[in-house]
This record gives C-alpha cells, structure tokens and sequence, in this order.
C-alpha cells in the first residue's frame, strides 16, 4: 500500500469523505463495534498524519498533528508505547469531520518531540507526561479539552483529568483507570501477572537497557504481536509507527518509565507533591467513557476493579471482533464514537 498525499491541515478529509463520515456517525452505523457486533475494520488505504507541526511546551519542543475546523472544540489524542501518533490515523479524521479540533502529540521521546535543553533528566514518571500534556494546552492557549488515550496515553489522560479536572471537558481511556505509584509498584502480583511484565524486569537491568537500544523495533514488533495477537497488521502500517522510535530520547524514557515504577529511578522532585497525590488514587469526576478490547493480550485491569474511581457520569464499553490492545487503530470508529459520545454522558 501506498501513502494517500498529505493536504493541508483544514482540508485532510475531502468533502465528499466529510459527509459520509458524519453520517455514519450521526446515523449509528459507527457506534455498531461499541454494541457488540465485529470490531474489526476493512483496512484503509495507508496513510501519515501530516503536516506535523512544532510548538514549544514546557521543556519540549513538542511535534504534533492537527486537524483544526473553525471553533471546533478540542480534543488530543494520546498514543502510547511502543505506538506513535498512527494510533490515531482513523480516528483524528472521523473527530475532525464530527466538528472538533484536533490534536494528536508526539510523547516525550517519541518522533520529533525534543528536549530544550541537554540538562533536563530524560524522564519517564507518570506525572511528567501529564505536566507535557497541561503544557501542551497552555502553549496551544487550549483551556479545556476532552482528552483520549490508549496505554501510556490512557495513563496520562486519567492523571490529568484527576489532578486537573477543570482542564478537561470529558475522557476515554482504554483499559480504564491506571494511575499507579511507586508504592503500589512494590505490591507482588500473581505468577501469571508477574509474566505478563517479563519487559518490566529486563528494562530493570543493564542487558535489557542495551537489548532495547540494539532491538527496538523488533522488540517493539513482538509487543505489538503479543499485546493484539488477533491484529493482522501488514510490515507498511508497523513501520509507520516504528519510525517514531528513532528519537535520541526513545530509549532513555522507556527504561526510566518502567523502572519509575518499581522504585529503580527516582523521578523528579519537582513532581513528588503531585506524586504523593497520584498514590491516593483519586477519583476521576469528569465524565468518563472506558473501552477494552476482548483481545488484549497486554496486562489490564478488569473493569470491575476500576469502575468506582469514576464518581462522574460513566460508562464502560466492550469492543467485540478480536480486538486487542492498541484498540483506536484496531476498532477506529468505536474508539471515535465513544470521544463523540462522552460530552453527550
């Protein structure tokens, strides 16, 4: 397959595609993932989110794409590891032709997203992410914004709508609720759950930092393969993605982030306040819709264990159809109809 041409940022969607995506989506015919029936997709034809543009944002120089309609209300998109901004492929054009403005950021560490300054910790902790996001608003002079995200992305999304709740308009997080801390990072799992993190404990030594440097896009292949085994997704879509990962930051953030976790980097001390907050597990009040795929092969919660962190108006769907982890590129139109359906809750 080939790249569709990339246009200019008002115009990623032709009009014609426009009205039949709205009336997909106002007709319910996008919602029918989300209801139980196949999830998966027909493949679209290959394509990149461009132009990427830059914005400085705290101590980023933050890439990102946008599609941005006159006065559409904001929504950014956050992708996760080992993914890039394509998570989103599908789903940026179905909000942007539903009426929003888009945004869709390259992670610390991930594209063409850089450090200002060679003295800034490579930092992976949880509230460092959410700290880029609210930079990331403020650079944009975005004041709230319904934010979306699936793994790391989901993670970030819920520590912001937690700890800055009046910044954010609605959420949708894959796999629900998953702020964590250092302190519940210390607490034992089941054998079976202790597996499902072998790459946890191989970023916690030396060999696996420099396995992750020398392999990571093979590494990233098998996560991809493991965590959706029913994606049949082709080499062109994977390289897509596995091009973000040449950051020169890519690897310092995932081995920081996964040894934050259980007590084997430190973090900074300009986040520990917000940290110590994070470890109470606070309540989500905005209005929230959860997603998981009845495929995900990655360690998740179960929505049971998760549903009382959300004290708003809340729901919580299953996408059916062999859908595994990375779910907004696998079941795009589920995961837009339910950013569309969250301000409605």
């Amino acid at each position: 397959m080939s790249d569709t041409p990339s246009l200019p940022r008002r115009s990623f969607l032709g009009a014609t595609a426009i009205g039949i995506v709205a009336t997909r989506l106002a007709t319910g015919t996008a919602f029918a993932q989300a209801a139980g029936s196949p999830g998966r997709q027909q493949a679209s034809p290959l394509k990149r989110l461009q132009p990427l543009e830059h914005i400085v944002a705290g101590v980023l120089d933050i890439e990102y794409f946008e599609i941005d309609p006159a006065n559409g209300a904001p929504v950014i998109l956050l992708h996760g590891w080992p993914y890039d901004i394509h998570t989103y492929a599908d789903v940026a054009p179905l909000l942007a032709a539903a009426g929003h403005r888009v945004i869709v950021p390259y992670l610390r560490g991930y594209g063409g997203t850089r450090f200002l300054s060679d003295k800034t910790p490579r930092n992976g902790q949880q509230s460092a992410l959410a700290a880029d996001v609210i930079a990331l608003m403020d650079a944009l002079k975005i004041e709230k914004a319904t934010l979306a995200g699936c793994d790391w992305g989901a993670r970030t999304a819920c520590i912001v709508a937690a700890l800055w709740p009046q910044r954010v308009t609605a959420l949708v997080s894959v796999s629900g609720y998953l702020i964590g801390s250092q302190q519940a990072g210390q607490i034992p799992l089941s054998p079976q759950a202790e597996a499902q993190w072998w790459y946890q404990y191989y970023f916690a030594t030396e060999r696996g930092r420099l396995g992750y440097e020398r392999n990571r896009k093979e590494f990233a292949k098998l996560i991809w393969q493991t965590a959706s085994p029913k994606w049949g997704f082709d080499p062109a879509t994977f390289e897509r993605s596995a091009a973000a990962f040449d950051n020169p930051d890519h690897v310092s953030i995932v081995i920081d982030n996964y040894r934050w976790r259980i007590g084997l980097a430190d973090g900074e001390a300009r986040f520990r306040d917000l940290e110590a907050r994070l470890a109470q597990a606070p309540v989500i009040a905005v209005p929230t819709i959860t997603l998981e795929g009845d495929a995900n092969g990655a360690p998740h919660p179960e929505p049971s264990a998760y549903a009382k962190k959300f004290s708003g108006p809340y729901e919580h769907r299953l996408v059916s159809g062999g859908i595994g982890h990375n779910l907004p590129q696998e079941a795009p139109e589920a995961f837009a109809a339910a950013v569309l359906d969250v301000t409605r809750l």
